[in-house]
């Protein structure tokens, strides 16, 4: 019996050793080694168009399939409301009492804090900007929008093809280049952090980041578009951007070196934070120092005032915003003095969700989420220097970047702290709305003066 088994046992581990052989051999031809010189063969972009005709056919075919059984789509209703431009606390007033604002209570004023607490509780702003953005289409992703049923039996079936294929094919594949990105990543770095320092060092640093990034990118599927690279941040300035998920960092990386911002970690990213520490000056701070805003600030200046060292990467919005807007910027990176240099990154949801609600999945989870998507695809805007103008405060300088960057990117602009999507609207917002309708009982100091 064991003769008869013994060359069937052989077989199958010669055609499993045949199988992984093949395998890396064409991750290694077309995958790791055109990242290794920042090359691509166009297979990404082939592979985005027809996705693209792919979603355009299912969207007739479900639209077709709703009107035979007339079904009603959903739409997201965000996408009939036009936007009309804010008006201040006083100006609505004035609306209001149609007769002008008067420096005195009125009782109709009661009803303009009424109807903004009403349409605060209805659309909300700041809410669902912590949401998966919605789509006007079905993408094949059940995560995409919850709302569309079942049209049609051709779509349930492409839909099953697709997750055979995502979780088939692509995870595997996507599983195995962010090992091997990562692996190399602290091979490579802790082997770099050998040489003494000097120029021979830094070379070697930036191309082994830029290698190992470029691997992790494809570990994505990724198909980045940069405008503008003119406007690339240069040595001695901090590079801000808003902030949708953690792989914004590769994004940029994949494309330019930078020295990286973040607090000391355990486990394997406490392992990467030390090894790429040791080829390239990162700022890593432990948790008792980064409430310790004097610090911060003066190993930002040091670090910037070497005109040697790589650009700090810096997101100013401390939490992940969903792709719609761009939240308050934190002012402690636009006290340094130096030039700053805005990007701009705008997802398409259409072939995965980018954004990361970290209140609701944990970095596992979100990373299978990332990794079984279609692809990451987005585009990334490099703004021209911008530096603090005379008279200028930090919080004027932080918010005069972030429009340029909203402006940029299409995102709504906003006024709010992304903090709040785990704390509670600040004392100091509330005493600001009070001293705005304050001005419209007392008056303006120059009706006072007249007075």
């Amino acid at each position: 019996m064991e003769s008869y088994l013994f060359p069937f046992d052989s077989l199958i581990c010669m055609l499993l050793g045949i199988s992984f052989t093949v395998w890396f051999t064409l991750l290694l031809v077309f995958i790791i080694v055109p990242a290794i010189f920042g090359v691509s063969f166009g297979i990404r972009r082939l592979y985005m168009k027809s996705l693209i005709k792919l979603f355009e056919w299912a969207t007739l075919r479900m639209e077709r399939g709703a009107k035979e059984k007339n079904q009603h789509l959903y739409k997201p209703y965000s996408n009939g409301i036009i936007a009309k431009e804010p008006l201040s606390l006083e100006q609505e007033i004035q609306d209001m009492r149609r007769g002008g604002a008067e420096p005195e209570f009125d009782m109709s004023d009661i009803f303009y804090f009424c109807r903004r607490g009403v349409e605060s509780i209805v659309d909300d702003e700041v809410t669902k900007r912590f949401t998966a953005e919605e789509l006007e289409s079905w993408n094949l992703l059940t995560r995409s929008n919850y709302n569309f049923h079942h049209i049609s039996t051709q779509l349930t079936a492409l839909w099953g093809v697709g997750v055979l294929i995502r979780y088939g094919f692509l995870l595997p594949l996507r599983v195995t280049l962010a090992f091997t990105g990562v692996g190399l990543l602290v091979v490579l770095t802790s082997i770099v952090g050998l040489f003494p320092n000097g120029r021979m060092k830094s070379y070697l640093s930036d191309k082994v980041h830029l290698m190992c990034y470029r691997i992790c990118v494809r570990a994505l599927t990724a198909i980045i578009t940069y405008h503008d690279r003119e406007n690339k941040p240069k040595n001695g300035g901090i590079c801000v951007a808003n902030h949708t998920s953690p792989i914004d960092v590769i994004i940029l990386a994949s494309d330019g070196c930078y020295a990286m911002v973040g607090q000391v970690h355990g486990g394997l990213i406490g392992v990467i934070q030390r090894a790429m520490v040791k080829a390239c000056p990162h700022i890593w701070f432990e948790r008792s120092e980064v409430k310790d805003r004097h610090l911060v600030a003066k190993r930002l200046s040091d670090h910037v005032a070497d005109k040697s060292k790589l650009p700090i990467l810096i997101f100013p919005e401390g939490t992940c915003i969903n792709n719609t807007s761009v939240m308050m910027f934190k002012k402690g990176s636009f006290e340094i003095g130096c030039t700053v240099y805005p990007v701009a990154i705008k997802y398409d949801p259409r072939f995965g969700d980018a954004f990361w609600n970290s209140s609701k999945f944990g970095m596992v989870n979100y990373l299978l989420h990332m990794m079984s998507s279609w692809a990451i695809v987005c585009s990334v805007w490099y703004l021209p220097p911008m530096s603090r103008m005379e008279g200028e405060d930090a919080v004027q300088f932080a918010n005069r970047v972030k429009a340029a960057i909203a402006r940029k990117g299409g995102l709504a602009d906003l006024l709010w702290d992304g903090g709040l999507k785990r704390g509670k609207v600040k004392e100091v917002f509330k005493e600001e709305q009070q001293k705005l309708y304050s001005k419209v009982l007392v008056g303006s100091s120059e009706d006072c003066s007249r007075s």
